[in-house]
């Protein structure tokens, strides 16, 4: 399929947006959307699951390139899911201190926005 309002095309945009349809399929398919109740996957694990399936769809990307840098980064995820997993339930429904409303503290913000070293550790090595 080709994006016809694309301005600049390239092989490796179209891999990337052919990568991120089938990670989004996965994601619907394998019923990822987040809980609504305390203690049940929020937002966070969502997007760890969008993350997990669009590295798996760009390993195995016909671009070399992107196959070779995602091919690492899919099977981290992959290996890690329940710790992962486990590490962004641990602070769910718990108060966090970002260092006040209006003016947030950045580093207290990201940390309780990013409250899994195993997945930061990952992301980090891209």
């Amino acid at each position: 399929m080709r994006y016809i309002n694309q301005k600049h095309s390239s092989k490796e945009l179209d891999a990337l947006t052919k990568a991120l349809d089938k990670a989004n399929a996965d994601y619907l398919d394998n019923d990822k959307s987040p809980g609504r109740k305390v203690g049940e996957p929020d937002n966070k694990a969502s997007h760890f699951y969008l993350a997990l399936y669009w590295a798996k769809a760009l390993a195995n990307s016909e671009v070399k390139e992107l196959s070779d840098v995602f091919s690492p980064v899919a099977k981290a995820l992959a290996e890690n899911e329940e710790k992962i997993i486990e590490e962004l339930l641990e602070v769910e429904g718990k108060e966090q201190n970002i260092g006040g409303y209006y003016q947030p503290n950045d580093e207290l913000a990201s940390k309780a926005m990013r409250p899994s070293e195993t997945l930061n550790s990952i992301i980090n090595s891209i």
